[in-house]
């Protein structure tokens, strides 16, 4: 192992006892294939899964990985018209499984997060009976300010690029705090506990994943 990996596992084992605290279960995977087995572990046919937007479980290979396994996908994607969005939506609150990344996770266990739609967020904090939050090493940060800070500057403006929004961040790469109308940051929730035991579940993963 290399001593980026070696401390990226020490540091994950810090991550994970604070979470404990916290009432969240987690586990580490220091590979991203190792990631995938993990997310096999927790798939059973006939489990309706779902997922938020995310580049981490694209890079994993998610949508893929769940249907092998025999579960009912509620793909996002396949939403044509603004009603049939909202019923995919209405859909996933009750699904069994329901994995996302995590935009920042500070180094006491605590979520950080901040959505566009609000879905993904809604999802986590309430709904589907279990919750999987996939996340590299590389959004591990020291605390809830530098969680956002971490959020406008590395995660938010790639992904108004890659989602092509006309957002300020987009075309100069630097948050300007805005309110247009495609701004993806409009919800910020930074989950400190989790009231129902065994609901969240978190894998961190010692590769860098995502934005």
């Amino acid at each position: 192992m290399t001593p980026k990996e070696i401390s990226y596992e020490h540091l994950a084992r810090t991550i994970l006892k604070n979470m404990e605290k916290r009432n969240f279960t987690g586990s580490y995977a220091p590979t991203a294939e190792a990631a995938v087995e993990q997310v096999k572990a927790l798939l059973q046919p006939g489990l309706t899964v779902a997922n938020g937007g995310s580049m981490t479980l694209g890079e994993l290979s998610f949508q893929e990985t769940v249907e092998q396994a025999g579960c009912t996908y509620i793909d996002r994607a396949a939403a044509k018209t603004p009603q049939e969005k909202r019923e995919i939506y209405a859909r996933t609150t009750l699904c069994d499984l329901y994995f996302l990344s995590a935009n920042a996770i500070t180094v006491a266990g605590e979520l950080v997060n901040v959505d566009g739609n609000g879905n993904r967020v809604a999802c986590l904090t309430c709904g589907p009976e279990r919750v999987v939050v996939v996340a590299g090493m590389n959004k591990v940060c020291k605390d809830v300010p530098s969680a956002i800070e971490r959020i406008k500057v590395q995660a938010a403006p790639p992904n108004c690029v890659r989602l092509e929004m006309n957002t300020p961040c987009s075309v100069t790469g630097v948050c300007a705090d805005c309110h247009s109308e495609d701004c993806i940051c409009c919800a910020t929730v930074i989950t400190r506990h989790n009231r129902v035991p065994g609901r969240i579940h978190v894998i961190l993963v010692g590769e860098e994943l995502g934005f």
